[in-house]
Order: structure tokens, then sequence, then C-alpha cells
């Protein structure tokens, strides 16, 4: 069967192909093409479904005979440049191609539902297609230059996706952000990209790996240029997986539809960072010092992300910046050289969060209704409440990808981010604690949102009637927190009355068509951890990491196989931390109400003894990310004005001041020395004269 990797260009090809077709019969016929949007939907669907199998047979083809295929064209030629386009075919690729289908077509399948209403449904399914051959693409390509190129179509896809709904001043703001924040990241991509060219004379990823190494060992470079131009190599991915300082992008970006945003953040945009860090893992691993940047950069981020979702109210910025800091597990990871354990956390968050998102989506779908389509309202979680009553496939698909993201055995992201953090404290102390401090917080944010949106009771519906009277307090405010849970509506089997006299609107669970993709997503966040977990010595297992994904330039056979013991041991830690983090979460968010009195002598005890400035600090770091906003607006936005603003005044006093002036002077001189060319001799003949004795006074005096 290798003659499927022959056929591999269909691959990004097929759904390239869709797009365009797509886009052009919008274009020049509107009517028609919105008549026939269904079809063109399914149409789709359908491609990328092919595709879809298609990875998987070269998934599997790849699994049989493990081995590398390579398939260049030439693009220019010349005596001295040679750039080649084509496809490289690896287990890292394959394993991005199932990934990207599987979830694209999953995610095509719930917009169908989704954004069925929408007016701009035919072209969202255009720039859907379009975005899933770019990031095909771009795990296909065999050299930096052509990863450049689907790079940067990945980056407009984004900003066209994320600002889908341009009409909304915040949705446009935020596709600005995100391009603008993206184009610092590929501007050092593009000079690390030339600075290696310059260095090893290739793009081509063997080759390069290949005469840097040998540069390396025959200490024939500059090690200061090389870590600069793999510093600058790694300030794209800090963009594109919204790592520190370059973040900021990705919570503003939830306000694009949330279908994308569950792409986005599964298995397109951010996951390029990532998949670039590990498609270069052999170029970064030869310089440690650029391996300890990207590991405290991933770690950093990791626990900001973690602490600013702490008191999040917007429930799919809450996800987002789970999503940064999981992404900061990603490259923590990669940056101890734990790179099967980074790629593992990939794959299984990919589907936990693919999960949650669309789960999202399901809970907004249905409180529109309620409150309203705003975003400050049907995607905040003080409107919600004990929806798992109306919509129990959603809460409990929701609840799976919960237990998922925060490490509970068996679910997937338990064996990858146990690796990691086991990993980080065999790399280096500090990191470990970082990375357990981390896994609490997640636990804790996580089931704070679980708790809010499904559990608890309904605290809003469109005849106010049942209408929460205060929101409920995200941090708290500690001497009042239990008054402010004050609500009209505490059970709907007590209301019986009021709902016969009165039209309550309720949620509804989704239709089948988004209830599909949440049962289909359940299934990998449930079972697709084990395809890592670590088989004991000596008995067989599809071990996929160990024994089969690892970086190019190393032989499976120096992978050794895991140990149940040491695992488990390692293991015990990482739960209790998520353990604590849950209970805080259930005490404070949780649908019973532990110990009130206990609970308001607690907080009275933290105000006596002067915990409440530390509380105080905490929520507000939570509150306003951090600062780092506030700060890039006082440094960025408003100094580029104040900037701008003294360069124009500078411009025009100093700049055409110093032209006008001469113009001033010459006009002037001009003027004066006419009265002089009168046309008399006599007046030519006295001022020579004047002229000689003044030069004769002069040299005569000297």
């Amino acid at each position: 069967m290798e003659f499927i990797y022959q056929f591999v260009w269909i691959v990004p090809f097929f759904p390239f192909l869709a797009s365009i077709l797509i886009g052009s019969n919008l274009l020049f016929f509107p009517k028609s093409t919105k008549s026939l949007r269904y079809i063109w939907a399914i149409f789709s669907i359908f491609v990328l479904f092919l595709v879809m199998i298609f990875s998987f047979a070269i998934l599997w083809q790849q699994y049989i005979d493990n081995t590398i295929h390579r398939y260049l064209w030439s693009w220019i030629f010349d005596k001295n440049i040679d750039f080649k386009i084509g496809f490289l075919v690896d287990p890292l690729t394959s394993t991005m191609l199932v990934l990207i289908t599987t979830v694209g077509v999953l995610v095509m399948i719930y917009s169908d539902s989704y954004m069925s209403h929408d007016q701009g449904y035919v072209r969202f399914f255009a720039y859907l297609s379009l975005f899933t051959a770019s990031m095909l693409g771009l795990v296909l390509s065999p050299n930096l230059i052509q990863i450049y190129i689907f790079w940067e179509l990945v980056g407009m896809c984004s900003y066209l996706l994320i600002g889908f709904w341009f009409t909304r001043p915040s949705a446009a703001n935020a596709c600005q952000k995100a391009f603008i924040t993206n184009r610092i990241g590929d501007f050092g991509l593009l000079l690390g990209i030339l600075g290696f060219y310059w260095l090893t004379g290739s793009f081509e990823f063997e080759t390069l790996f290949k005469r840097f190494n040998e540069l390396l060992i025959n200490h024939q470079v500059n090690l200061y240029f090389a870590n600069l131009c793999a510093l600058l190599l790694f300030l794209g991915p800090i963009a594109k997986s919204a790592q520190f300082p370059l973040h900021v992008w990705l919570p503003d970006a939830m306000e694009g539809p949330t279908p994308i945003s569950a792409l986005i953040h599964a298995a397109t945009m951010v996951a390029a960072g990532i998949f670039l860090i590990a498609r270069l893992f052999p170029l970064f691993q030869a310089l440690p010092y650029i391996m300890n940047i990207i590991s405290w950069i991933g770690a950093l981020t990791a626990l900001l992300g973690a602490s600013i979702a702490l008191v999040q109210k917007d429930l799919k910025k809450g996800l987002a910046y789970s999503t940064m800091s999981q992404l900061g597990y990603m490259m923590l990871a990669l940056g101890i050289g734990s790179y099967q354990a980074g790629l593992f956390h990939l794959i299984t968050h990919a589907y936990s969060k693919a999960l949650l998102f669309l789960g999202s989506g399901s809970v907004i779908h249905s409180m529109e209704s309620i409150v309203g389509y705003s975003p400050n309202k049907c995607q905040n979680m003080t409107f919600m409440g004990g929806l798992r009553k109306f919509m129990p496939i959603t809460g409990t698909t929701f609840l799976i990808g919960t237990f998922s993201l925060c490490g509970i055995p068996p679910f997937a992201c338990f064996w990858s981010k146990d690796a990691i953090i086991t990993d980080s404290w065999l790399y280096f102390p500090g990191l470990g604690w970082i990375s357990s401090l981390t896994a609490g917080l997640t636990a804790f944010y996580m089931f704070r949102i679980y708790f809010l949106t499904f559990e608890g009771c309904l605290r809003s519906n469109s005849t106010n009637k049942m209408a929460f009277i205060n929101s409920v307090p995200i941090w708290g405010d500690l001497q009042s927190n239990n008054k402010k849970l004050e609500f009209i509506s505490k059970n709907l089997n007590n209301n019986n009355k009021l709902l016969k006299n009165e039209k309550c609107i309720y949620p509804k669970e989704s239709d089948n068509k988004m209830l599909f993709t949440l049962i289909i997503l359940a299934l990998p966040t449930l079972f697709i951890g084990f395809l890592g977990a670590p088989f004991p010595e000596g008995q067989s297992g599809f071990d996929l990491l160990s024994q089969w994904l690892y970086p190019i330039f190393k032989n499976s056979s120096e992978i050794s196989p895991g140990n149940w013991l040491e695992f488990g041991l390692n293991a015990i830690n990482s739960l209790t931390i998520v353990v604590i983090g849950i209970f805080f979460a259930f005490i404070l968010y949780g649908p019973v109400s532990f110990f009130p009195q206990n609970l308001d002598n607690f907080f009275e005890f933290l105000l006596k003894k002067k915990f409440n400035y530390f509380f105080s600090f905490l929520y507000n770091w939570s509150y306003f990310r951090g600062y780092i906003d506030f700060y890039y607006d006082i440094v960025f936005v408003k100094g580029t004005r104040l900037l701008a603003q003294f360069l124009l005044i500078f411009d025009e006093r100093i700049i055409d001041g110093i032209v006008n002036g001469f113009v001033i002077l010459i006009s002037f001189g001009g003027e004066s020395t006419k009265y002089l060319e009168g046309g008399r001799i006599s007046s030519y003949l006295f001022g020579l004269i004047l002229g000689v004795i003044l030069l004769s006074y002069i040299l005569v005096v000297s």
C-alpha cells in the first residue's frame, strides 16, 4: 500500500478546492449559491470526510512500516538556489493529519446546525474548508519555506473567522488584535528562517539538521548568532500558540463563532506553534539555552493562564485561558526534552477541548433564547446554573471533558499531563512546583465553570420572574459571600403555581446534529489516553508514544518501555493536588451548601487575620488579566499614539520649519537684491569700488 503516499497531495488539495468552489460561486452567483447552501455544506463535509479516511489510511500504513516518505519537486531552480515544494510523511505528520481531519469533520457537522440561521452560513463553510486545508498543508510541508507559506495562510484564515461577525465592533477589534500580534511572531519566524538558511544553506529539514550539527561539532558557527536565530524561530510559536507575552489575542478571539473557537483551540492555529517546535525539535535540542527558554516560557504561560481563568465570568473566555495554560504544558514538555509527552498532550487536549468548546456552544445556543444574543449575557455564567436538568447530554459530555482536562484517571489528559508533571520534577524542581500548582488551579477553575453552568438553580429566564437579584460572586466578596447568593428561583418543583400563571422559558437540549458531535468527541476523550499508557516491560500493546511517535533523528529502539509502579506512585501526588482543587471548587460553587455558618466564620477568620488583602490582590490579578492588557495598552497603544503625535509635531514644526525657513530666506534675499539691479552704470561702478575698498581693508588689517 505504499502507493498511497504518492496521492498524499489530495489531503490539502480537496478542502482547498472545496473552499475555492464555494467562494467563487458565492462571489459570482450569490443568490443561487445561498439557495443551495445546505448542498454546499454537505459537499464541504463530504470532502473533508474523504480526506479523513485517507488520513487514517496513511496513519495505518505508517504504523505498519514506520518509514519516512518525501516527495519533492523543484519550484525555483537557479545555479545557487534550489527551492523545492512537496510533502513529508512521518509519524508526526500522519498523527496530525488524523487529528485535524477528525476534529474538522465534527466541527463542520456541528456548524451545520449552529450556524443554520446565520446569513453568512455559506461563507463560514468556505472559510472552514480553507482553514483546514491550510493546516493540512502546514503539517505536510517538507521545508521551512513551505511551512511559512501555510503558516501565513493559517493566520489569514484565523483573521477571517475571528472577525466573521465583523459588523460587531468587538469582533472587528479582536481579529485585528490577533492579526497584529501574530505579525510580531511571524516577522521573527521569517528572520529566524533566513538566519538558519544563511548558516546551513538549506531549507530542507533533514539537510538543515545535519549541516547544523556538523557546524556545532566542528565549532564553525557562532553560538550567539545561532541562539539568536533559534530564538527568532521560537517567536513564531510564541505568538501562534498564545505563549507569554504574546498571548493577549487568544481570549479576544472568542468573538468568533463557537465552532471556530473549537477548531482554533483544538486542532489548527494554536496547535501550529506546538507542531513547529516538534518538527524543529532536533534543531532546538542542540541549543540548551533555547531549550531552557522554551521550558520556562511554557511554565510561566501555564501558570499565568490558570491564574487568570480563576474568576472569568465569560464561559468561552474561561475555556480560552484554559487552552493557554494547557499549551504552556505542551511547550514546557518540549522545552525539557519530553517530546512524546508534549505531543501526547497535544492529542489528548485537542479532543477534550473540542468537546468542551462545542459543549459551551450548545449552552450558549440554548441561552440565547432566554437572555438574548449579546455575548455579555448568553456567555455569562452568572446567568446560567442548573442546566444539567434541561440539557442532560450536554452536561454529561461537558463533565467528561472537565474530568479529562483536570487530569482524572482514566480520562485522556490524565496520561499525558501526569507524564509532563513527572518529567518536570525530574528536570528541575522549580518547574515541577509550577506544573503541579497549575494542575491544582486547573481542577479548581474547570469545576467552577461546570458548577456555575450546570449545577444549582437556573438564575435567569425571559420573564425575569425567576432572575437572580445579585450576580453569583465569581471569586467572592468575602464579607457578603452568602448574602449575594439570593435567588427568587430555588427549586422548579416548588414553583408549579408560578409556572401555571407565567410562561417561563427554559433552556432546551440542542438538536441531534450538535449532540452527535458531542457524543462522538466524548469517546476519544474517554479512551484515547490508553494509546500512550505506560505498558509494562515485556507486554505487548499499541503504545503509540513510546514505540512510535519520536523525533525523526531518534531510533525507536532507544525508547524504554513504561513502568506501571513508577507511574502510579508519581500520579498519586498530582491526583492529590487535583482533588484539593476540586474540593475547594465544590465548597465555594457546588450545588450543595456545606456548613454555611462555618464558611462565614472561615471568611471572618480570614478577614481578622488580614488575609483579605491577599485574596483581593488575587481576584484583581485574575479579573484584570494580570494587568498585562492594561500595560500593553499604555505602552504600545497609547505610546504609539503619543509617538505619532510627537512625529507629527516634529514634522510640522522642525522639518517643515527648516524647509519653510530656507524658502523665506531665499525669497527675502531675492526680493532685496532685485533693487540693486536698476540698470544704471554709475551704481554698478560704485558697488565695484566699494567692494574693492572693503577687500583691501580686510587684507591690510589681517
